[in-house]
């Protein structure tokens, strides 16, 4: 399979919801598309898509961060792939693009949060030389 990583436009938007939907959360192509306007003008983040043929086969999004307690660091903030695309190497694709973003950014440090429940997920970070670092509990509270 023929895959390449270009980064996201707004003509992306009614692929990258369907595929936001395989991974289980209901956003809409509005939403989508704002959030989407948002991080491509944001100089701290990339969205980057893998294309097979004429299909939008998997998403990354890829952040700058930075902390007091450790400075800065790339954070992936969201990936997923097509059913119908996974195993097939899309999503090593996806990392190692955003590393590259990373990197030219001048950062040495990738990271990602990955939810108890995704198995597949932990091996598939551990087997592109992520480890596990902490675990966490996330809270959260509407405003």
């Amino acid at each position: 399979m023929n895959i390449s990583i270009t980064s996201a436009t707004l003509n992306d938007v009614i692929a990258i919801t369907a595929l936001t939907h395989e991974l289980g959360y209901a956003a809409n192509e509005t939403k989508t598309q704002e959030w989407l306007t948002y991080i491509l003008n944001s100089a701290t983040h990339a969205v980057l898509i893998a294309v097979s043929g004429e299909a939008l086969c998997g998403w990354i999004v890829v952040e700058k961060r930075i902390s007091l307690e450790a400075g800065f660091k790339a954070e992936i903030t969201g990936l997923v792939v097509s059913t119908q695309h996974r195993r097939a190497g899309v999503g090593n694709k996806l990392v190692q693009a955003a590393q590259v973003w990373a990197t030219d950014l001048g950062l040495t440090r990738l990271a990602v949060h990955s939810n108890t429940t995704r198995d597949a997920s932990h091996s598939f970070y551990q087997s592109l030389g992520f480890a596990l670092k902490k675990t966490s509990h996330n809270y959260e509270k509407t405003i």
